[in-house]
């Protein structure tokens, strides 16, 4: 559907009950930073399977009344919604907040409307790559590939953590691996020198959301992790593997144990991508890893620009400059380098951020952006970035087609590429 074909759609809002209507004269409204507006035709899609609604507690519902050309606020609570992994979002619900309101749980708030007896939704499909959908597996199957994992691994502490992700908290990570397809999570990282506001596996008691994952409580020896990706390669065609996940910390301060790891699995024949996700704190690290066999590596940032960057991962014991120069030594050793680049709407399509991550890929050369959702109560996050200054916003389309322009070897998606 052209944009030019695309509705309207009306505000959603909820009742206390939590039961969602669509309102009948109202249209939906989406905020960009500290914007306010109508969704852009061409940045609203039919709500993908999948997807999840919110109610919003302390936050009540906004429209916009097109007799009046003004901006309504209702009395019922406010509704967003998280958008199927593989979608990144291009407007958040609009809604006006109530004193004392509770902080939001870590996750994205897309605004969502109705229109033509359809939801739709201000996010758009940056990868059509499956990886975490799951519709259409019955979750039987997943609960038995993760006993048949423990079962044949049985003092596997790793296996035994990650199945037990699998069956308890739902990770698509852990359940992927279950059922022996794509990527396989290899944490190995106890402790973190950041402390990113988001962090969905630690969080200290004043944050005022909970961690929603637990980090991993030991480090697992070579010989787990070859056997956990061993295990993974025989039944994966093309297997990528991953370490660096969201119950552990950083990565990069086990490097040692990952090199040993992957040596290991290579010197035995082991195939596919070896990816680190990491938020490139040691830069002395890359060259080893590469020998080791490792493929590449994704870094994680809410920004190019200094001040911005310190704000969200309140790094401890490194600097934006070693993330800049893990970067170029990655990419002069020959590893693949992805940006985990976790965009809001109104702050990373903005002049400042825009002109910042050319400036960061024509002196790295990263290869891919990865478009993933930085998943943080909103007005928490506007908060955090106000001392920086952003200029209006160009919108989701055009920052990413600007930023293919300027650097015009990169590409798009959402999970780790798979590398021939």
């Amino acid at each position: 559907m052209s944009s030019k074909n695309k509705p309207q759609p009306h505000m959603l809002f909820a009742t206390a009950e939590g039961e969602i209507y669509d309102h009948p004269e109202l249209l939906m409204l989406c905020r960009r930073g500290n914007e306010f507006g109508l969704p852009r035709p061409d940045e609203i899609t039919p709500l993908p399977d999948e997807s999840e609604f919110f109610m919003l507690p302390g936050r009540h519902a906004m429209g916009y009344n097109p007799e009046t050309g003004q901006t309504e606020v209702m009395e019922e609570l406010a509704v967003a919604a998280f958008a199927c992994p593989g979608n990144t979002v291009t407007g958040i619900s609009a809604y006006e907040t109530d004193e004392g309101a509770p902080v939001l749980p870590l996750l994205s708030y897309a605004a969502i409307g109705y229109a033509n007896g359809r939801f739709w939704v201000c996010a758009k499909q940056v990868d059509e790559d499956r990886r975490q959908v799951f519709s259409h597996i019955p979750p039987d199957r997943i609960e038995a590939g993760a006993h048949a994992l423990i079962t044949e691994m049985p003092g596997n502490r790793l296996i035994n953590h990650l199945a037990g992700c699998a069956l308890t908290s739902g990770c698509p990570a852990a359940k992927n691996l279950a059922l022996g397809r794509f990527e396989c999570p290899l944490p190995t990282s106890r402790a973190c020198n950041a402390a990113c506001v988001g962090c969905i596996s630690h969080q200290p008691e004043d944050s005022g959301f909970p961690s929603p994952q637990c980090r991993i409580a030991f480090t697992p020896t070579v010989e787990e992790i070859v056997q956990v990706m061993r295990r993974h390669e025989s039944r994966e065609r093309n297997p990528i593997f991953s370490f660096g996940q969201g119950c552990e910390g950083e990565p990069l301060l086990e490097a040692e144990l990952i090199c040993e790891a992957v040596k290991a699995y290579r010197a035995d024949g082991g195939t596919g991508t070896v990816n680190v996700n990491t938020n490139a704190s040691r830069p002395q690290a890359m060259p080893a890893l590469k020998v080791a066999g490792v493929n590449a590596i994704r870094v994680s940032l809410n920004s190019a620009r200094l001040g911005p960057y310190e704000a969200y991962y309140r790094p401890a014991g490194y600097t934006f400059d070693d993330v800049r120069e893990a970067m170029i030594k990655a990419h002069e050793v020959g590893l693949f380098v992805s940006l985990n680049l976790l965009f809001f709407p109104g702050i990373t399509d903005t002049e400042e951020e825009l002109a910042a991550l050319i400036e960061l890929g024509e002196t790295s050369r990263f290869d891919f952006v990865q478009l993933r959702n930085l998943n943080l109560d909103p007005e928490l996050y506007l908060r955090l970035m106000a001392p920086f200054g952003h200029s209006p916003c160009m919108g989701f389309i055009n920052f990413r087609k600007r930023l293919k322009k300027a650097l015009p070897w990169i590409n798009y998606g959402y999970f780790n590429p798979y590398l021939p």
